[in-house]
């Protein structure tokens, strides 16, 4: 095999690879988080949570990447680790739908029918076909599935060049030789542990190990250990992954490598003391791509089918690795939960995914904020000094929701988003700084309540009602725009503008009346300075909540102007705005009418 063999080798290997990555990249695109949300909610039953692992590794095309985001979920406290065992037995079997893809390369007749099954055969079509797709039609919707296309025909053609490019080796006797070490089952196993290692992927060290069979001699008995060790080496990527991690992420990791490492020994120790009296005649036969993808499949169902009813051993193993401490004790016992576990950076390998938990931390930063400035108009007129150092612990948990979910969206927006993916993340960004705002006014609120408390100010009983009628309007439109956030209910977000403009008009004409109180005498200058601070924080709410509720229906229109929607939401021609508009009017009507506008 001269320098131009080894050149092709390694081109062959090169397109091989990135065509698998595409393909995974356009599979997990194209699914759009789906999958990584039932993976990560219906893990109930063992049963269950296998064929889960095995179904979500075969559209995703990565034990690796299932296994790493089972470890993610574990680290997160979203999902047990025993529930994490079948999923991670699953990928195991997953995994394995690329030896057979690959094994179809093998395919030899005369009958054109028969040949069009074979890979490299059509694959050229689907290449035609993504190409197009891709430059053609610019709809992101497409460039999933072509990605999913070229990503297939690369993987097909990479594996022609490699085994064309190996073929030669067959008249090498060194090459002969070295195979022939392999037929020692730990040194084969070893081999295939360390070049999985360091690829990172069962899948392809497997496909690479069928592209060598094109020499015509490797037999079962050398490829046979190498399979075993590939499934201890891909360990490697999830081994890696739990750097960091929780202990109880740092177990799913560690359950992963006792499964293969179980499952090889026990397997390997079985199948050749047999050997030596059965004498199994097929390890002598020439491999082909079809035997190593039946080898490759079997052991990881056997496997699993042996260890499924010893999860509990599993489980048991990991811990007494990585035992409990009296750290881990004491968090056990405070039940303490980390608020922002979702927020862990194995997730953003799943783009959509890491974009769903993001939305569930802002949903709770919104029931934060929204507490907050419940609590603190709870306080105007009854003052509670417990209450109100309680709102500044949640306006300080605002903010800290407001760093973390800032910096993990800057962190998902370096990565390859679907459009509305991209859309959702360009709202939550919005939406985070106005949920902070909103709590920096209930602060706001507090001192003003606080104010009044240690002065002992207080309010006409005329002030008094017509403040509690602008707060209960505040609230109903902090409740509808937050809803329609969680929700992404586009109908409910509609409902905000009116309200809102009938709470600038509500401020405008409280602070008319508390001028005529001044004048009048009924009203102090200090009493006004509080009573125009609160207006003005609650009138500031209502733009917020402005704000979060054209967010929503932003996301869900193209070339969508801010200016234009409000303008066209006001005008008179409007008839939906009007009737919601005197809908609230009616609703929160003040008690003295002949002033107001």
């Amino acid at each position: 095999m001269d320098i131009f063999g080894v050149l092709a080798l390694l081109g062959g290997l090169a397109i091989f690879l990135y065509g698998m990555d595409l393909l995974g990249e356009g599979l997990t695109g194209a699914s759009g988080g789906k999958l990584e949300n039932i993976l990560e909610k219906l893990t109930s039953n063992p049963i269950k949570a296998v064929l889960l692992g095995a179904g979500v590794t075969a559209v995703i095309q990565s034990s690796s990447a299932t296994t790493v985001m089972v470890v993610g979920f574990v680290n997160s406290g979203i999902m047990k680790l025993r529930q994490a065992i079948g999923i991670i037995m699953g990928a195991n079997i997953g995994t394995t739908i690329t030896s057979w893809i690959l094994s179809l390369t093998g395919i030899e007749s005369d009958n054109l029918f028969i040949r069009m099954l074979k890979p490299t055969s059509f694959s050229p079509i689907l290449a035609v076909i993504g190409v197009v797709m891709l430059v053609f039609l610019k709809k992101d919707k497409f460039k999933n599935p072509a990605k999913i296309f070229i990503g297939f025909a690369l993987l097909m053609y990479g594996m022609e060049a490699m085994s064309s490019s190996v073929e030669p080796l067959a008249e090498v006797p060194q090459f002969q030789a070295l195979l022939t070490t392999f037929k020692n089952p730990i040194l084969g196993m070893i081999a295939g542990l360390v070049f999985t290692a360091i690829i990172q992927s069962s899948s392809a060290s497997v496909g690479i190990l069928q592209a060598l069979c094109s020499t015509g001699i490797l037999s079962y008995s050398t490829v046979l250990p190498i399979i075993m060790g590939q499934n201890i080496g891909t360990c490697a990527t999830a081994m890696l992954s739990s750097i960091g991690a929780s202990k109880n992420g740092k177990r799913a990791a560690i359950v992963h490598l006792y499964f293969n490492v179980i499952g090889t020994v026990v397997f390997m120790t079985v199948f050749y003391t047999v050997n030596m009296f059965v004498h199994f005649s097929f390890l002598n036969d020439t491999a082909n791509e079809m035997g190593i993808a039946v080898i490759h499949t079997t052991f990881n169902i056997i496997t699993t089918a042996l260890l499924l009813p010893l999860r509990n051993v599993l489980e048991k193993l990991a811990y007494m690795t990585i035992r409990v401490d009296d750290e881990e004790k004491a968090l056990m016992e405070r039940q303490s939960v980390n608020e922002f576990a979702l927020l862990d950076d194995r997730f953003l390998e799943s783009p959509s995914l890491a974009v769903e938990h993001c939305k569930t931390v802002i949903g709770n930063m919104a029931d934060i904020s929204r507490e907050s400035l419940f609590t603190a108009l709870g306080l105007i007129g009854n003052y509670d000094e417990n209450k109100a150092l309680y709102v500044g612990e949640l306006e300080s948990r605002v903010d800290k929701y407001e760093d973390e979910l800032g910096t993990y969206i800057m962190k998902i927006s370096t990565k390859i988003l679907n459009k509305d993916d991209s859309e959702t993340l360009n709202m939550m960004l919005h939406s985070i700084g106005d949920f902070e705002r909103i709590s920096d006014h209930a602060c706001n609120l507090c001192d003003s309540a606080r104010e009044l408390h240690n002065k002992q100010m207080e309010f006409s009983p005329k002030a008094k009602t017509e403040l509690d009628i602008l707060c209960s309007a505040v609230r109903e439109v902090v409740d509808i725009s937050f809803d329609s956030f969680k929700t992404n209910n586009i109908k409910e977000a509609d409902k905000v503008e009116p309200l809102e403009e009938l709470i600038d008009t509500l401020t405008v004409e409280l602070k008319a009346r508390h001028i005529r109180r001044l004048r009048e005498g009924k009203c102090t200058i200090e009493l006004g300075f509080a009573h125009s601070d609160i207006l003005n924080n609650l009138e500031r709410v209502s733009d917020h909540c402005s704000n979060i509720a054209v967010d929503v229906i932003q996301s869900d229109k193209e070339n969508f102007d801010t200016h234009e929607y409000l303008d066209a939401m006001k005008n008179r021609d409007n008839q939906q705005f009007a009737r919601e508009y005197k809908e609230y009017k009616e609703k929160y009507r003040l008690p003295e009418t002949r002033k107001f506008v």
